[in-house]
């Protein structure tokens, strides 16, 4: 099986950790030039009025282009704070971010100063946390044509583009309030779900 190539995401959403799942071989994109309005910086969680969006505020770069893994993250607004505090609004009803919120916790007191570095400390919580073992492999080099190719396929507003991601329900705190969101960040399936999110993540590819 060829690899498949995603780029870096915050909390990314459920569709990336399917890829995690379904590739015996991950090439997370570090040479690309940083895109905004993406998942790189951003996450969609279930708040108690509908979808949220969060953005971890960056460093403007000095130059129009500018490699995702030299992305630094700003201090701006508070951010850290702000977010730990719409996870656990959102979440401290769920089934399981009291075991895992001592995790996670530290990841909104920490400073980190690129946004590569910590997308990827917590990407490795969670696969930790999920008992998902992805074989991880950072690019070194931009490849502009290369087979599954989830970089920008995998992004807000880009749902449909992806036959292979079938998202299948799974409980929700406010589902009754706004039916099953579907392809949220994993930390929704992970505190709503615990250790099962595997077998949503397994259930949400569709196997030829």
């Amino acid at each position: 099986m060829q690899p498949v190539y995603i780029s870096s995401a915050y909390l990314g959403p459920v569709q990336q950790y399917c890829k995690l799942f379904q590739f015996e071989e991950v090439r997370i994109e570090t040479a690309e030039n940083y895109l905004k309005q993406t998942y790189r910086n951003r996450c969609t969680i279930a708040a108690a009025n509908g979808p949220l969006s969060l953005s971890v505020p960056i460093i403007k770069p000095d130059t129009p282009k500018c490699p995702t893994k030299d992305i630094r993250i700003s201090d701006h607004g508070n951010w850290r704070h702000l977010h730990w505090n719409a996870l656990i609004s959102a979440y401290n009803m769920s089934p399981f971010f009291e075991y895992y919120e001592e995790e996670f916790a530290p990841f909104y007191e920490k400073k980190f100063d690129f946004l590569f570095d910590f997308n990827e400390e917590l990407r490795r919580l969670v696969c930790r946390l999920l008992d998902l073992q992805p074989n991880i492999v950072y690019t070194e080099t931009y490849m502009p044509e290369v087979v599954n190719d989830f970089r920008e396929i995998i992004r807000p507003k880009h749902e449909g583009e992806d036959p292979d991601f079938i998202p299948q329900p799974y409980y929700q705190v406010f589902r009754d309030k706004f039916g099953f969101l579907p392809n949220l960040s994993i930390v929704d399936l992970l505190f709503n779900m615990g250790p099962e999110g595997i077998l949503i993540l397994r259930d949400s590819v569709r196997h030829s």
